[in-house]
């Protein structure tokens, strides 16, 4: 596959393979995430009106339109692809059975639907349901306008434990694991029903349109790439962890041929080494937070725990803190995920050249 704004295309494929291997090319990947932060798209289409929100988000026309107005001019440096991801929010997969969202500008949250964990028959997943067509519908218009400028890829997808806390609510769940363990199991069931049929139904189209795999990460894949996760883990113990997701964990993993596993929060850091375990976990993205947790040279120590697991390690870094970073850790394994605006992109790429 080949992109007009992407003329190194071909080698940065080269470098991520690479790094999906455990190797190391020539320098370690990276991507910048300022490359379209000015989306002057909202106003070249502001003459679009909506009755409500949730308009807005089923606008397939305007999403996709939208998108294609925010990159154009724009070269895409390092490992920084154009990825068109049909985004309908972090919860549409347990959406699909039947839950409701509610839209926001920037995002859509569940109405939580089990309000009892007998209440089970209430969840039917269905290809008729409104957000599966409308993630459809997105895919196969954002392929038909892509015409070389963009990469498609597949919609955010969480199923398992934190699909199950989308249904009930995370802290009625949390009581459940004491109260009601079998029906945690059997909702964790349901959840994981569909979950890898959905993944290769879309990813059946875009591969067929020659696409690669790839979500809101933006690192792709020619094979089947999976962001497996389980946020709701940062509320548990490592034993209930282990009994109700760490299953769910090793059959999605098993089902792919590159998977990154998003680590949201040092809450998560207490499942680390299980997460570790698993041989088909290729790399951990390690999201340290906000505020006081954000700087990274604090968790060099976690980072080279991930590197001594012989597993790759995608890392949030600001420009400031490179050098140090540098300094401090082996090039092997990294990722990096770097805000920077076009002007020094290029510069940052020399730098990491010259990283041994």
């Amino acid at each position: 596959m080949e992109l007009k704004n992407k003329p190194d295309m071909g080698k940065s494929l080269q470098r991520i393979e690479a790094w999906f291997n455990g190797e190391l090319l020539d320098r370690p990947p990276v991507r910048f995430s300022q490359h379209n932060a000015d989306f002057s798209a909202s106003r070249m289409l502001a003459g679009r009106t909506w009755k409500n929100l949730k308009e807005k988000w089923f606008d397939a026309e305007f999403q996709v339109e939208f998108f294609i107005q925010s990159i154009k001019g724009i070269t895409f440096y390092g490992e920084t692809f154009p990825v068109f991801w049909p985004n309908l929010g972090p919860n549409v997969y347990a959406a699909f059975h039947g839950a409701e969202l509610t839209f926001g500008e920037v995002t859509s949250w569940i109405e939580h639907c089990i309000d009892d964990c007998d209440d089970i028959a209430k969840l039917q997943f269905s290809t008729d349901n409104q957000y599966f067509r409308q993630i459809e519908n997105m895919t196969k218009l954002a392929i038909e306008r892509a015409e070389g400028n963009y990469v498609v890829g597949y919609t955010d997808l969480h199923g398992s434990l934190d699909c199950v806390a989308d249904w009930r609510d995370p802290q009625r769940l949390c009581l459940d694991l004491i109260d009601n363990p079998a029906k945690v199991h059997e909702l964790v069931n349901k959840a994981n029903k569909n979950f890898l049929w959905v993944f290769d139904y879309f990813d059946s189209i875009i591969k067929k349109h020659g696409h690669l795999s790839v979500t809101w990460m933006g690192i792709p894949s020619r094979g089947k790439m999976h962001i497996p996760s389980c946020d709701f883990g940062s509320l548990i113990s490592e034993e209930y962890f282990k009994e109700f997701y760490f299953p769910s964990l090793c059959a999605e993993v098993k089902h792919m041929d590159h998977n990154i596993f998003h680590l949201d929060g040092k809450g998560m850091i207490r499942h680390l080494d299980m997460i570790l375990s698993v041989p088909q976990v290729h790399a951990i993205q390690w999201v340290q937070g906000v505020g006081a947790d954000a700087p990274i040279m604090q968790w060099i120590s976690l980072i080279k725990r991930v590197q001594r697991a012989g597993k790759g390690v995608v890392v949030d870094l600001q420009i400031d803190e490179l050098d140090d970073f540098m300094r401090e850790v082996r090039p092997n394994g990294i990722y990096l995920c770097i805000a920077a605006q076009p002007s020094v992109q290029q510069d940052i790429i020399k730098r990491l050249l010259k990283w041994k």
